[in-house]
């Protein structure tokens, strides 16, 4: 089977062209997939690509369809995700809590599938060495642990993050959404959804609105 090197090149193309148009319209993040959606995207897109470049039988039109049809999915999915609280845990899922209060959560870190020594091995890389010493600590949808010391005072995750709210950092800081309503009225919102981000720091939310106010 003889290679067409000018159609090979032309899809190399479509698939470069495809990838930039993702980053620019979705973000880059999936040149750091933090998400499983991120990583997701990355996969298919490769599997795409690899698998169609050498198939003399796939046309340039058949691929570039394929490759349009991707980034429809991409969008709809993102735009959900963004937009829909039970979407975004559906897709990305939620954080585990694994300590709390100096106790391991063993149910928890079984569910996550995270072993004691990888625990420990995960806190020695942030240079805690013994979990009597963390306030609480939460494993990432990434993978990644966020921990809280006993002496911090501040939480290290948003409570409002793209217009939706962390409901476990609200109950983290011992606060229910009657305080988060007045806190958004004194802040000029009229509901969470015009809220970019939204941290608790020294025992006061600080709002970030769409417009960077």
């Amino acid at each position: 089977m003889q290679l067409d090197y000018w159609q090979l090149f032309v899809k190399f193309g479509l698939g470069l062209l495809t990838l930039i148009v993702q980053i620019n319209l979705f973000g880059k993040s999936n040149l750091a997939p933090t998400t499983a959606l991120d990583q997701l995207q990355n996969y298919v897109l490769g599997g795409i690509v690899g698998g169609v470049i050498y198939n003399p039988a796939i046309s340039i039109l058949q691929f570039l369809i394929v490759l349009i049809l991707w980034t429809l999915v991409v969008f709809i999915i993102k735009f959900l995700r963004d937009h829909n609280r039970k979407v975004k845990r559906l897709i990305d899922g939620r954080p585990v809590q694994v300590v709390k209060n100096g106790q391991v959560i063993v149910e928890n870190c079984m569910q996550a599938g995270i072993s004691a020594n990888d625990l420990m091995f995960r806190l020695r890389m942030q240079g805690i060495f013994s979990v009597s010493k963390i306030k609480n600590c939460l494993f990432e949808q990434n993978g990644q642990l966020t921990v809280i010391e006993n002496d911090d005072q501040n939480i290290r995750f948003p409570l409002i993050s793209d217009g939706q709210v962390n409901e476990d950092v609200l109950e983290l800081i011992h606060h229910d959404h009657p305080w988060l309503k007045k806190q958004l009225d004194e802040g000029g919102f009229e509901s969470v959804s015009q809220v970019f981000l939204g941290e608790f720091l020294d025992g006061k939310l600080i709002l970030t609105s769409y417009e960077g106010k």
